[in-house]
């Protein structure tokens, strides 16, 4: 097996999970340390360089880099990395943040982009634009930026201060605000001769369920996300008192949290699937259940009951879900039939897309499901002008996701207007490796490894909670919970660097390995993997192979394992292994690296220099 080649910026960032999971690919290690000395606003802008949206995504984050999170593999539950999130956003100084927003150009470059939906995915690619002088109009049917932000993320999960905040902080960079405005034409602004146009318009048909009864009882059946977007734009206040919701994911959990706090005092909720498979998210069923409101699983709707022309109930099959080896799923039903009283039903059971307003003449092709053809790197259509992103370009995802894209498409239009290519164009990412060594025993970051138990989030209690949909239901860390939870960040960003030159072959860091990740064995050809101290069973996970020793010998480290302790370091008598502090940023448009890091993104491509 080749040695491991370090200076390949995606090594290191493989191995720092969290940040690998999270499509914006924010330094989460870095953050979590500045939180943990008390550094909010640093914290935040680390995030916001990355993630544009710290405190709407502290809340409401889909979370990928939780699962990834290495901590996992110590205690059962990872780091509450979203949640420390939020605390930078909560406790940020508000000035010193403000300050630190990018200075726009007075002097404009010459080129206009009109940006289509006013959703997370738009407002990343006007953040990453207007620092490079572009002219932007921002054109959305609502009153107020934010989009889906806004109008399907209940303001109990939600604050409106906190979405009004960080999306002002990108539309205060002069952003131009055409809002209620309904784009019902893409053609039309093709023709107001725009140098770009990027859609960020997400997945704004929700899913209806054709049953028997349906049309007979339209006044009470609701789509639920046409049915949020009303209650937040404060059209509907109210609802029955008996509410059924179909459908499983997170829609669901907001659709009938919401419902109990308008009026519904009796929410149920019914899925298809089991309870263990349902698609929301783990704490927004356990949020919706300690709020009363019962989940029925391996419910499949089977009739909407009507009685003089009013709805007063659905019937439902009961089934049992079996799952083959490729995780396909069979639904048998079981012959039992359920009644569930109610006065309104609401459905969550999905988006789609919905392009009725681009006309099929301008050049931009539809393939699967009538999603427009993107390019999954560059976000551009089959018309050169014209870009995707977020829950436009490939379906519904997530907020994270969103502003990956953002990020990503601005580049790409940035290149484009600039008469480069999307492709072959793109900015490297800014990587470094700087040794945390201070002095024989001291090192620049905390590397004990104890069992440290996951802290729990302070809720209000249900009944004030329930009260109004507008009063936020989880509080969020105190600052010393934050610390506690901070501490327990296995800083999986300061890497084991191995210097072969200086190793003496001695063992001792097998000996002290509490993971026993390091193995010198003959790096001959054959499976390595078999031949490791600990089994190495996670193959997606690379091993770090040294160049051959004297003795004919290699080092071979489990990455997947290996705590970041740095007690192999410690015990080292010549150094031969370091702990240095990987720094992975994912430059923007324009070239340019996160100004809150810029001092610390110098590339050190040899290897050499890494191991300096």
């Amino acid at each position: 097996m080749k040695a491991t080649d370090i200076s390949n910026p995606e090594y290191f960032h493989k191995v720092v999970d969290c940040q690998y999971a999270c499509p914006a690919h924010t330094p989460v290690p870095e953050y979590i340390r500045l939180i943990g000395k008390r550094r909010y606003s640093d914290a935040y802008m680390v995030n916001w360089e990355s993630n544009v949206f710290p405190g709407v995504l502290g809340r409401t984050c889909d979370r990928p880099c939780e699962p990834a999170c290495r901590r996992g593999r110590v205690d059962e539950e990872p780091v509450a990395i979203c949640r420390l999130k939020r605390v930078a956003a909560d406790h940020k100084d508000d000035d010193d943040v403000a300050a630190r927003m990018p200075q726009i150009p007075t002097q404009k470059n010459g080129k206009r982009v009109a940006l289509i939906g006013a959703g997370p995915a738009s407002l990343t690619v006007a953040r990453d634009l207007m620092p490079l002088g572009y002219e932007i109009d921002l054109y959305d049917e609502n009153p107020k930026g934010g989009g889906f932000m806004r109008s399907q993320i209940p303001s109990f999960r939600l604050p409106e201060e906190v979405l009004d905040q960080e999306v002002d902080y990108v539309l205060d960079m002069g952003v131009s605000q055409i809002f209620n405005t309904r784009v019902n034409s893409l053609k039309s602004i093709l023709d107001k001769e725009y140098d770009a146009i990027f859609v960020g318009t997400g997945a704004p048909k929700g899913k209806d369920l054709r049953i028997p009864g349906r049309e007979e009882a339209d006044n009470n059946i609701h789509i639920g996300i046409n049915w949020l977007e009303s209650v937040a734009f404060e059209h509907t206040d109210e609802i029955g008192k008996k509410v059924v919701i179909v459908g499983g994911g997170n829609t669901a959990m907001d659709c009938c949290r919401t419902a109990k706090r308008i009026g519904g005092k009796d929410v149920t909720v019914t899925v298809r699937s089991t309870y263990e498979t349902m698609k929301a998210s783990p704490w927004e069923k356990d949020d919706t259940l300690a709020e009363g409101i019962p989940i029925l699983a391996n419910h499949s709707p089977k009739e909407f009951l009507v009685e003089d022309g009013k709805l007063v109930g659905m019937t439902f099959n009961v089934v049992e879900s079996s799952y083959d080896e490729k995780g396909k799923r069979t639904i048998k039903d079981t012959g039992e039939i359920v009644t569930v009283e109610c006065t309104d039903a609401i459905m969550a059971i999905g988006q789609d897309n919905a392009f009725p307003w681009i006309e099929k003449d301008i050049g931009i092709e539809f393939g699967d499901w009538e999603l427009p053809v993107v390019d999954k790197l560059s976000f551009q259509s089959t018309n050169k002008k014209v870009f995707f992103g977020g829950d436009a370009a490939f379906g519904p995802e997530n907020i994270i996701t969103a502003v990956a894209h953002g990020h990503q498409a601005a580049i790409s239009i940035d290149l484009f207007l600039k008469g480069e290519s999307v492709h072959d164009d793109r900015p490297s990412p800014g990587t470094n490796l700087v040794s945390t060594k201070m002095g024989i025993h001291q090192w620049a970051y905390d590397s004990q490894v104890i069992d440290d138990d996951r802290q729990a989030s302070a809720h209000l209690p249900v009944e004030k909670a329930l009260s109004s949909r507008k009063i936020e239901s989880e509080l969020g860390f105190s600052a010393e919970v934050a610390f506690t939870e901070a501490e327990r960040c296995l800083n999986c960003d300061v890497q084991t660097v191995f210097i072969e030159e200086k190793c003496i072959e001695c063992d001792a860091c097998t000996d002290i390995c509490p993971t026993n990740c390091i193995t010198f064995t003959e790096n001959d050809g054959s499976s390595l993997r078999d031949r490791l101290t600990a089994p190495s069973l996670n193959l997606e996970t690379d091993l770090y192979v040294s160049e051959d020793l004297n003795t004919g010998r290699a080092m071979i480290k489990d990455e997947d394992v290996c705590l970041h302790c740095g007690l192999c370091a410690e015990r080292c008598p010549t150094s031969a292994w370091d702990m240095q502090k990987f720094l992975y940023t994912v430059t923007k448009a324009g070239d340019q690296p996160a100004p809150i890091m810029v001092e610390q993104t110098t590339p050190r491509s040899k290897r050499s220099e890494a191991v300096a």
